[in-house]
């Protein structure tokens, strides 16, 4: 383990310590939980949710300016 020093909104640190102590929960392990997170599970995620929308946007759609108009629903 080592010790580090992050300057903080002191209102942000606030909140989420009165989180922590009310769900009994450790805010180091919270903050370690997250950096993992953000350098294993995340990039993934979001190369893959990335890829998905690229090809969505490179889809076949139709340009429909009055929906109402062109379908008759309302």
């Amino acid at each position: 383990m080592t010790l580090k020093t992050f300057n903080l909104n002191q209102e942000v640190y606030g909140k989420f310590s009165a989180f922590c102590k009310g769900h009994g929960i450790s805010m180091s392990k919270q903050i370690e939980l997250f950096m993992e997170s953000q350098i294993e599970n995340e990039p993934e995620v979001k190369r893959t949710y990335l890829e998905k929308l690229n090809n969505i946007r490179k889809g076949r759609f139709i340009i429909v300016k009055n929906f109402t108009e062109k379908y008759g629903l309302e």
